[in-house]
């Protein structure tokens, strides 16, 4: 908590004192120091998902396993295992804006920022990443295909899609020729306004009636748990890319699907299947 004046840190100290009932630490600075560790945690965060970004992307090409990586770093306690998910990039109203809230104030200061400006653009990077994987996934080419997106939030449990990732990669996949139908379990309402010319579904399985792929773009908890036997057949194709690595690629080439994800490789049905 960072106060100019003891007035103003007396002031904050009895506002949060129940917290210290329960023994929340507190770090008392002043302004400046408490802008900084907001910024500098958020960065390191951030930093975080764009390395393990960067080391799925190197792990598809020499045929190692992004998941196993992550789990073993994370066990090793000075890194530890938050954070350590790769996907199509961080987003939501926090990360974005205090990384680029730091890049400025190091060009004020006269000292340019590196590390982070690189997580800002590693980040960006692997959303485009993710239109070129589904483009992949579906023969290389988008152009009059309806493409089924399941997830729109920038991470399960909200409805925030502020910076969210569907909010860079659908337009693309629109770009591409592709029509969209989508559902999400809490950001419909915003999807309307910010992706009004996408189909919101009413559920899951409504999306992917029709379309020749589908594409889970946030791990929400219901999405962990489709029935996928049905999901296979509502698709006029069994593509099924997995942008936050939920199913495991065994299992999705035994039911029949042409199964893609993130810094693993990729698993397809036998032919006949």
């Amino acid at each position: 908590i960072g106060a100019d004046t003891p007035q103003a840190e007396a002031i904050m100290r009895d506002l949060y004192r129940p917290l210290y009932l329960i023994e929340t630490p507190f770090v008392f600075t002043d302004i400046a120091t408490a802008e900084m560790i907001k910024y500098a945690s958020n960065a390191f965060l951030a930093t975080k998902v764009s390395f393990i970004n960067e080391v799925a992307n190197l792990c598809e090409r020499v045929g190692a396993d992004v998941q196993v990586v992550a789990k073993a770093m994370g066990l090793d306690h000075r890194i530890g295992s938050k954070f350590l998910h790769a996907g199509p990039g961080y987003g939501g109203s926090c990360f974005p804006k205090d990384i680029a809230a730091m890049i400025q104030t190091g060009r004020h200061a006269g000292c340019l920022m590196e590390i982070a400006e690189a997580t800002a653009r590693a980040n960006v990077k692997q959303r485009a990443r993710m239109v070129e994987k589904i483009k992949g996934a579906m023969g290389g080419s988008m152009a009059g295909k309806c493409i089924a997106v399941l997830g729109l939030t920038f991470k399960p449990n909200t409805n925030d899609l502020r910076d969210a990732p569907s909010l860079e990669i659908i337009p693309k996949l629109q770009d591409e020729g592709a029509t969209i139908r989508a559902y999400d379990p809490a950001g419909m309402d915003e999807a309307r306004k910010l992706l009004p010319e996408i189909t919101l579904c009413a559920s899951s399985y409504d999306a992917a009636e029709g379309a020749d792929a589908l594409v889970l773009m946030t791990e929400w908890n219901q999405l962990r748990n489709l029935d996928l036997e049905r999901i296979k057949r509502s698709l006029t194709a069994p593509v099924f890319v997995d942008l936050r690595n939920v199913y495991e690629p065994a299992r999705m080439a035994s039911l029949g699907f042409h199964y893609t994800s993130v810094g693993r490789p990729a698993s397809r049905a036998k032919d006949g299947t």
